[in-house]
């Protein structure tokens, strides 16, 4: 079977007695970035083979997985933060599993993306999740797609772009509407920053920005 294992997305406390029973007792454990999984791993004393899964070799080792998996291996898949298949690869080797009938079974945990909504202030009754946006063709189509949505949007962005989709937001959002950016959730030098896009742009405007990012916008009225 298939377990998909949701990972902390900062504090390794976030880290459920239930994953780590899980990943105790699989057979393999495949990791986004096994440098990265090892620490959590390490962490709480989990030892157990571990071998990469991600965007870049996924395609073709999936097939060899799901005969794993049917011959009656134990897998568990990992990702560097929070719960893979958001954002992150799981897609592939999940739809492998299920046209083989191969059981799987995702573990509640940590995303980034919940806690950034619930605190943002904003409606969260309905929300659309968009991750990250193209990051050339198709994006101004996506942008002016987004521009009539009524729910509270939801993206990740990484550091280095926040400031340019933020200007961007407000070219095609306008600058009045609200919205919170979350960053390093769960670490020591959280923040969430609420305002007007133009507000929130001009506070990362003028310092440098690290960690994750969730932008989370107010739908239109």
């Amino acid at each position: 079977m298939l377990y998909i294992i949701p990972t902390p997305i900062g504090n390794l406390a976030d880290f459920t007695f239930r994953a780590v029973e899980v990943l105790k007792s699989v057979d393999l454990i495949l990791a986004e970035d096994t440098r990265t999984s090892s620490v959590l791993l390490n962490h709480y004393m989990i030892q157990k083979p571990i071998s990469p899964y991600h965007q870049h070799n996924e395609h073709k080792i999936v097939t060899h997985l799901a005969e794993q998996m049917a011959a009656g291996k134990t897998i568990a898949l990992l990702t560097d933060a929070g719960t893979p298949g958001i954002s992150d690869p799981a897609f592939l080797l999940v739809r492998a599993c299920v046209k083989n009938n191969i059981r799987v079974e995702c573990l509640p945990g940590a995303t980034a993306f919940v806690p950034a909504l619930v605190n943002s202030g904003l409606p969260m009754n309905s929300f659309c999740f968009e991750g990250f946006l193209p990051l050339k063709k198709g994006r101004q189509t996506m942008m002016k797609k987004l521009a009539g949505e009524e729910r509270t949007m939801v993206f990740y962005e990484s550091p280095m772009r926040l400031v340019k989709t933020l200007h961007e937001f407000i070219q095609y959002f306008g600058a009045d509407r609200q919205c919170c950016v979350s960053r390093e959730l769960t670490k020591k030098f959280e923040e969430n920053k609420r305002g007007t896009l133009q507000e929130v742009h001009d506070h990362f405007n003028e310092k440098a920005v690290k960690g994750e990012i969730v932008i989370v916008v107010q739908g239109k009225e």
